[in-house]
This record gives C-alpha cells, structure tokens and sequence, in this order.
C-alpha cells in the first residue's frame, strides 16, 4: 500500500539535510531563462467558439464526444507554448492545481512546505542544464499561462520544468509505490496482417482529477517531425506518442535508488526521439546521448523496422532489449537486457513487485491468441483477471486493468492508426486517429474516424464495477478514519470487505482499522483472510505478517 505519510517523512528529511547547502549551485538554475529572441513571441487572440471549441490562427483545441480533447499546434518552440498555453490555459491551471493540491495533502504545513521549496529548488538544481532550449523555450512559453494562485513552488516557468520530473521523482521517491505500466507487441505472423501492434496502459495515478481530462496532442513543429502524444495540460513531454514515419515510444518506470539530483527528465527523452528519429537506430542513438536521474524502460516500435525493442536506461547503465527470431516483445517495470543480467536492485524488484507477475500474465494472454489484432490488443489491456484467470479482486496490482490508469492506447504504426481509451480507466471507447489524415486536414473540427472506434467495455455497466466504485469511495474513508483516530460503524468495515472481497487489500484495511482500534482477535482474522487472496507484492506481505506476529504474540496464541 502507499504510505504517504512514510513519503512526507523521506521528503522533509533531505530537505533538512539539504537546507545548509541549498545556496550551493541554486542560484544558477533559479536565474536560468530560455534563450526566445529568435522565435515567434506574437500569437493570435484565442477564439472561443463554445466551452469545448477553441481556435487560435492555425490552432485548434476540440473536446470529442468522447470526453478527450483533441489540439494541433504548430510553430516554433516558443511560439508553440504559447499557443498551447492559450488554447489550453483552463485545462493546464486546473491540472496545476490538482498536481498542487496533492503535494499540499502530503505536506499540509506552510512550515514544511517551504522546506520542501528549498529542497526542490537544491534537487533540481541541474535540470536546466540538462534540458534543451528547444523545450526550455516551449515551456517558458506555456508558463506565460500558469496560475497566479500564490504557491511556494517557485515560478511559473521553473515550476513547469520542474512537473516535468514528476513521474521520475515520483517514482524514485515513494520507491514502494512504482506506477505499474504495462505494454506489448506483435508483428509478423503473430498478427492478421503481419504488420506490427502495440499495446499499452500507463498507470500514473495522481488523482481522478488528474486523469479527467486527457489531451490528444498533434504536434506539427517547425524543425523535426509531426507526432502525436497523450497528454494533460500543462505537459510538452511525451509518455506515449506516435510520429509521422510510424516511430512510437511509451514509457515504463523501472526501480531506482532515491537520486541524489535531477538530470533529464524521461519524458523529455521521449520527446526528443519522437520528435527526431524515424527508426529503431536513430531511437537508440538520441536516448544514449541523455542523462536521466531513474531507471527507466523505453519501449520504441518502428513501423520502417516493422518489429519493437525496449531501451533500457537508468543513471550508471545502458541497455538494448530485443527478441530475434521473434513475434513479440513484452515489457512490464523490470528490465530484461544482458546489461542487467547481474544488477540486484532489478533481481530483487524482479521477486518481490508485481512486475514479473504482469509480464507472465501478458505472455499468458499473448499466448492465447493466434492472430492479434487492435481489438484483441484492447482486450488484453483490460484484463482484469491475474494468472489462470484467477479473480484477484479489482484494482490490484497484478492486474493489467488495475481501474487506475490515465490511459491505455493501441499503435499501428505503419497504417499511422492510433486508439486512445476514454473515461473510465481502460473502460470507455478507443478512439481511433490517423495521423496522415489528421496533419493533412489539421483545419478538421474532430479528428476521430467513428467508424474505427473500439466499443466501450460493458464492465462498466456491471454491478461488479458499482461495487468496485463504492469500495474506492469507503477505502479513502476507512483509511481516513484511521489516520484521524476516527470511529466508523462496523457496517462500514463490513461494507468495504462485501464490494472487493476477492482483493486482499480489503480485508488488510479493515484489519488495520481494528488493530489500531485494538480489536485484536478481529485485526487478526482480517489479516489472516487477506493473506489467502493474491498480496500484490512481498514488501506487503511482509507486513501483514508482522501485524499478525505481534497479534499473536499479544493474544498469547
């Protein structure tokens, strides 16, 4: 489970430790602006034709039927944050204020959040270094459009470069908590067409109103190449995008010491090969040139290769994951290359998380199909079932379909044919985009094509998923109960159980609650029905079995 508090606590100790040397090196990074002169500093006014139509000169922003909203821009570095700024200015202030909304949960005091201020400012005090100026520039440009909200998180600009590490700090700092991402593809004789397929889900969780409203960016720039990425307001990296020659990259966190400094963040990397390679070689070459401060798995599908490989990258290793002679790759959150054969943090991330378990499960369902096509790709993503197809309960991490993710998509690359999931989770229409299509006709109002759309997952009309929804709404109050030492009704407790009952955290939970509440004989069976259900990973199993330890050696049993 996520500790939050334990994350607050890892925080506000290297921000004291580094209080004393926080002038050391800061000042530079503080003072940095990106270097415009040379670019276009003056936009046309945003025209708004209804609350989901937008246009700007060239520029468009459109919300679909589907819920997601759909932006081309183009221009010069500069000119494209601008414009991107200005068309998306609701969407991107109100994703700033989710994101700080959430930093303002983990560290509540203004006496703790400047600490924090000065710890992000000392942390970060190399990134500018380590980002272009081609994206400093399209950031320095969106920034123009941030909130005016006082906030101790710096300056518009810097705070917009700073969002950028998120997903990396993210997953380094809370280390327990690795976003579970999980992708595949097949080519050859493993598809209909012997063309390649790709798969994926990017389980990034901040929030649901983080992943409310999801942007399908259409980027035409002036040097480089035209692409497309799934996004959110506020953000110019890429964690999963297709360019104009059928390159595609997604990202998958890997498991990382804690850094010590932040360097290039991976999303920027995915963002320059994007925007510059057109194949597998070129992909590799522009990823070996960066810096990043965590591990990370790149996986890069080519539609001029017609195959997919993982670049596997951390701050001290380099490595190049493929499968010759073969149909299919899988990917999951521990690395596979002969350069981390012998790493131990990926040998022990590889027993006790739920990576290994996902990666089995995709090659299970891979396996089982003859031919993949974009539909059965869809269907894989929203397996919700763990090995066998066993029930492991809904929202466990062992899942494919963890009913978390901000979003799942499906590649064709050579057809250029992307599908994108609606809310919610994985469970709503794909939509499908062609991206010849889409930068040959940018003047379109709604670039979908309806008739390739993949149809909504009836899960959702289950009571199955009623159920799982309650269980989401009672699990925020049980935990909230306990960290408050707040008493709730036993029907609660029972409640909570009845809507997952075949996910262990359910059960855990209710023990908690007992346990600090010291019913012990009944924390006790909680746990002990917990642990016969499918634990996520073995740090939590290992911690149930210290509370029943302690438990029975209180009862006297």
């Amino acid at each position: 489970m996520n500790n939050k508090f334990g994350i607050t606590h890892k925080i506000l100790c290297l921000a004291c430790i580094m209080l004393v040397l926080v002038s050391c090196g800061v000042s530079s990074s503080l003072q940095d602006i990106p270097y415009v002169s040379d670019f276009n500093d003056s936009i046309p006014k945003r025209i708004e034709i209804n609350d989901s139509s937008f246009v700007l000169g060239n520029n468009t922003l459109n919300k679909n039927k589907q819920g997601l909203w759909e932006l081309y821009v183009e221009g010069d570095p500069y000119e494209r944050g601008l414009i991107t700024g200005s068309l998306t200015r609701e969407l991107f202030q109100n994703q700033e204020r989710y994101f700080l909304s959430k930093i303002e949960d983990l560290v509540p005091s203004e006496t703790n959040q400047k600490f924090l201020q000065r710890f992000v400012a000392w942390y970060n005090r190399k990134m500018y270094l380590h980002v272009n100026n081609e994206y400093k520039s399209e950031i320095y440009g969106l920034s123009k459009y941030a909130i005016n909200d006082r906030t101790p998180f710096a300056s518009p600009y810097l705070r917009g470069l700073y969002f950028h590490g998120a997903h990396d700090v993210g997953h380094a700092l809370q280390d327990l908590a690795l976003v579970g991402c999980s992708s595949f593809a097949a080519w050859g004789d493993k598809t209909e067409d012997g063309n390649l397929i790709i798969g994926r889900n990017f389980d990034f969780y901040a929030g649901d109103d983080f992943a409310k409203d999801k942007i399908i960016t259409f980027i035409n720039p002036t040097t480089g190449y035209k692409f497309m990425s799934i996004s959110w307001g506020g953000m110019i990296g890429v964690v999963s995008g297709m360019n104009e020659h059928g390159l595609t990259v997604t990202i998958n966190a890997g498991k990382s010491k804690v850094p010590l400094i932040a360097k290039t963040p991976i999303s920027i990397v995915n963002r320059e090969i994007l925007q510059y390679a057109t194949n597998i070689e070129e992909a590799i070459a522009i990823a070996k040139k960066r810096e990043v401060f965590v591990s990370e798995s790149i996986f890069v599908g080519s539609a001029i290769d017609n195959k997919a490989i993982v670049i596997e990258v951390s701050p001290d290793n380099f490595g190049v994951y493929e499968v010759p002679n073969s149909n299919q790759i899988i990917c999951s959150n521990h690395f596979q290359s002969d350069a981390y054969a012998e790493d131990k943090i990926n040998q022990k991330h590889m027993v006790e998380s739920h990576s290994l378990y996902r990666y089995q499960r995709m090659e299970e369902l891979l396996n089982a199909e003859d031919k993949i096509t974009p539909q059965k790709a869809v269907a894989i993503l929203r397996n919700k079932e763990g090995l066998n197809g066993k029930s492991i309960g809904y929202g466990n991490e062992k899942a494919l379909n963890q009913l978390l993710a901000h979003h799942g998509v499906v590649f064709k690359p050579k057809e250029r044919l992307v599908w994108v999931s609606s809310n919610p989770y994985q469970l709503g229409e794909f939509v499908a985009y062609n991206l010849n299509d889409v930068f040959n006709h940018p003047e379109k109002q709604g670039y979908a094509i309806p008739s390739l759309n993949i149809e909504k997952d009836p899960f959702q009309y289950t009571e199955a998923y009623k159920n799982y929804e309650r269980f989401r709404v009672l699990k925020a109050q049980v935990l909230k109960a306990i960290n408050n030492h707040e008493t709730l009704d036993f029907s609660v407790l029972h409640e909570l159980e009845s809507a997952n009952p075949d996910f262990w955290e359910a059960h855990y939970i209710v023990g908690l609650y007992y346990y600090k509440n010291d019913f012990d004989m009944a924390a006790l069976q909680a746990f002990e029905k917990a642990k016969t259900k499918e634990v996520t990973t073995v740090p939590d199993l290992e911690n149930m079995n210290s509370y029943i330890k302690k438990l029975n050696r209180k009862l006297g049993l």
